[in-house]
């Protein structure tokens, strides 16, 4: 029983270091598909597998708490979705609250950016809802450009920018 835990622990590992190398796009190094890690991220008792033991892949979607974007855009990510079905599987079994922070690069008006951050935080609001959590768990925030995690100009930094936050 154990060694089969440790052998779909190991392919989840293989598998999603497959997908983090094929996602770049011609040696651009932006980080567009790094997540921030929040070990804290679980949001209550049935938040693990039937058994009460947590499952590595829905462990490792529950840790991302960071959904990035393409530039100029609030389309979801696949990876990003994924995620979300493990958290709004969470919300609906635990009925937390949850704040969606949206952020920009510094690119573009203050006033665009705080826009663009709307757009980005609904676009997570609105997916979390079509899988059936309450809109009620879910307040929304844009910071624009105002809050970056990146201090450079260029597109490494700028893609780190490029955010919704999901906290508790």
């Amino acid at each position: 029983m154990e060694m089969l835990k440790f052998g779909k622990f190991a392919a989840l590992a293989l598998a999603m270091a497959v997908a983090v190398g094929c996602s770049s796009k011609g040696g651009d190094d932006s980080g567009e598909g790094s997540s921030a890690i929040d070990p804290n991220a679980g949001y209550g008792a049935n938040s693990g597998a039937v058994d009460g033991s947590m499952s590595g892949e829905e462990a490792a979607l529950r840790a991302i708490t960071t959904f990035y974007f393409e530039y100029d855009s609030s389309d979801l990510k696949p990876e990003a979705m994924r995620a979300l079905d493990v958290h709004a599987k969470d919300l609906q079994s635990a009925g937390n609250r949850v704040v969606l922070e949206g952020h920009t690069d510094e690119r573009g008006t203050r006033e665009y950016n705080m826009a663009l951050g709307e757009r980005r935080s609904k676009a997570v609001q609105r997916y979390l809802v079509l899988q059936g959590v309450s809109p009620a768990q879910l307040e929304l925030v844009s910071y624009g450009e105002e809050r970056p995690v990146a201090m450079g100009n260029d597109e490494q930094s700028w893609a780190q920018n490029r955010r919704v936050e999901l906290r508790k």
